[in-house]
């Protein structure tokens, strides 16, 4: 009888080791959350279809993306833009009769495009900035880019606090902010300083330098180098900002672009053969640059920056951050001032401030 008693005890021993060794997926009292993986389940749940179920929605609904073009004129911006979307989409390409003028002052300039590839549906907004850095004295010339920024912001603001809101709010806030630099060799000019401190306290900027062909491998290193020593020195915070990296992989992701920042660019609408096959390029005496050849230029790495690898990102970071900035000010604005934050009280200019002054 001991003797069966002894077996019976090892046994119930053995059992209470296999539980603690395999223990069932299910909450204690203590926990509030528990994770169940797909070799805990019964069977086929089904559940990473949702991930179908977003991609019919966002097909049939499209997406909008707003992207502004800053620098001086002959930078070719409205190249560059066309050659990132491979369509004539900058309003210099869509505009007959087009004339170059200088202008006087900066008045910013918008133009849309529904761009439709492989079912997938974009509404494209290139916004420009002609007159930026034209003048002898460009003081302050920044100063409509930020007032238009905050404008945008605003608007969106507006359709937030709407008792009936729409079902989809139009996006009209700009998602990124393209700033081209002159391929001098040198450093940063003041204006360039300027308006990068203070249009990256409010959009993403991804500063490119533009023409890039103009300078020899040698020469495009050192500047990139003396830019990047200027953009720390300076405080300057240009897209991807390190503090917004959500986990290890984004980190070596970006971390990798941060290193190529800013991205020497070459753009070109025109098709050469090369080697039995067209590609885009630049035709010169000593050959053709190859726009999309990584070894010419750094054009492929911008494209997938802003197209393929952190577009929703942009946007993410568009709405997360700097619009949330822009949303927390106006409400404190409004608690300063004991007024309800409303459309109305927006439309009648209630705790309107100059831009300028207001959001810096």
């Amino acid at each position: 009888m001991e003797e069966e008693k002894e077996v019976m005890e090892e046994m119930e021993v053995e059992e209470r080791v296999v539980e603690i060794e395999h223990p069932l997926p299910c909450l204690s009292e203590s926990d509030t959350q528990g994770i169940i993986k797909g070799r805990d389940l019964f069977g086929y749940v089904g559940i990473e279809a949702v991930l179908d179920q977003m991609r019919r929605k966002t097909m049939k609904a499209g997406f909008e993306f707003n992207i502004m073009v800053v620098g001086q004129s002959g930078l070719g911006k409205s190249t560059l833009v066309n050659t990132l979307f491979k369509s004539k989409v900058s309003r210099k390409s869509c505009t007959p009769n087009y004339e170059e003028k200088i202008s006087k002052t900066v008045h910013l300039q918008s133009v849309s495009h529904i761009i439709e590839e492989k079912g997938v549906k974009m509404k494209l907004t290139v916004i420009d900035t002609p007159g930026f850095g034209d003048q002898i004295n460009n003081e302050n010339c920044w100063e409509p880019i930020v007032q238009y920024v905050n404008e945008q912001y605003e608007k969106y603001l507006k359709e937030e606090l709407n008792v009936n809101r729409k079902k989809r709010i139009p996006d009209s806030r700009v998602h990124c902010c393209v700033y081209f630099l002159p391929a001098t060799g040198h450093w940063l000019r003041p204006i360039d300083v300027e308006f990068m401190r203070r249009l990256g306290k409010i959009v993403s900027i991804v500063p490119v330098i533009a023409k890039a062909d103009t300078l020899t491998l040698e020469e495009r290193l050192e500047f990139k180098q003396r830019i990047r020593q200027d953009l720390q020195a300076n405080g300057i915070r240009v897209y991807p900002q390190k503090e917004y990296d959500e986990d290890a992989e984004d980190r070596i992701l970006n971390d990798k672009i941060r290193e190529n920042i800013p991205f020497a660019v070459v753009g070109t609408d025109k098709e050469h053969q090369v080697n039995g096959n067209k590609v885009l390029g630049r035709k010169t005496k000593w050959g053709i640059i190859e726009v999309e050849n990584v070894a010419h230029c750094e054009f492929a790495h911008l494209r997938d920056l802003l197209i393929r690898s952190h577009l929703q990102d942009l946007k993410d970071v568009t709405h997360n951050i700097h619009y949330e900035t822009y949303r927390v000010k106006r409400l404190n604005e409004s608690n300063a001032n004991g007024v309800v934050l409303s459309p109305l009280t927006l439309e009648n200019g209630t705790l309107e401030k100059s831009d300028a002054e207001s959001h810096l």
